[in-house]
């Protein structure tokens, strides 16, 4: 996969981090193009925050891999907080745009599914290394820092997104079954990393469809 800048993120973390990169581009394409030392910080931070976790990278490396001076670091990143908060936000609206692009126009119930194999699909994704979002969270344990408040911002969206079509199916019990499905979500991408993902996957897929099926065969209240 090539970053905005041109060159490769690196590693098998590219494919994983994923098509995020991807959608950067094509938003980039239609927005005011940030600069491409910005551009260039937030691939490199994505891979290493997403492949060896967070507070195991520091800026020094980040700036090196980057090949960026100390003080353009600094002019786009006040701090490494504000690059973990950017970081976030860059993945955040990347799902955001990939599910809304998978779901537009389509039947509530085939775009629960579609959300489903967008899913699957990362988690079979060379260099997965699973959600970057619980990854992030479980090294900010804080609820008040703002990166815990960033992940639970990011899945109270995927939640309320995921109810939103479970109503449209059948609003009796349509927030369990929305809960319901983020919690297969959560599982399958865990385990995708520790075991065989296609299996994870195969088994993801038929939770979901089942799940699907069950809601929409509830009698209303």
């Amino acid at each position: 996969m090539k970053s905005s800048h041109g060159g490769s993120l690196g590693g098998d973390v590219d494919r994983t981090f994923y098509v995020y990169t991807e959608l950067m581009e094509a938003r980039t394409q239609t927005t005011a193009r940030p600069s491409e030392a910005r551009q260039r910080l937030l691939a490199t931070a994505t891979r290493l925050f997403y492949g060896e976790g967070i507070h195991s990278v520091g800026i020094d490396r980040i700036i090196a891999e980057a090949k960026v001076t100390r003080a353009t670091f600094y002019r786009h990143f006040p701090s490494k907080e504000d690059l973990v908060l950017a970081y976030l936000k860059a993945v955040d609206q990347a799902i955001r745009d990939r599910t809304g692009s998978a779901i537009t126009g389509v039947p509530a119930p085939q775009a629960v599914q579609a959300i489903a194999e967008s899913i699957a699909q990362d988690i079979q994704s060379p260099g997965f290394r699973g959600c970057a979002f619980l990854n992030a969270v479980a090294e900010y344990p804080d609820t008040d820092h703002p990166v815990h408040q960033a992940v639970l911002a990011h899945r109270q969206w995927f939640l309320s997104t995921i109810n939103t079509l479970m109503v449209s199916i059948q609003k009796t019990k349509a927030e369990a079954a929305a809960q319901h499905f983020v919690m297969l979500r959560d599982g399958a991408m865990a385990a995708g990393c520790l075991f065989d993902p296609v299996q994870i996957c195969e088994t993801f897929l038929r939770g979901t469809e089942g799940l699907v099926r069950t809601h929409a065969a509830r009698q209303p209240d």
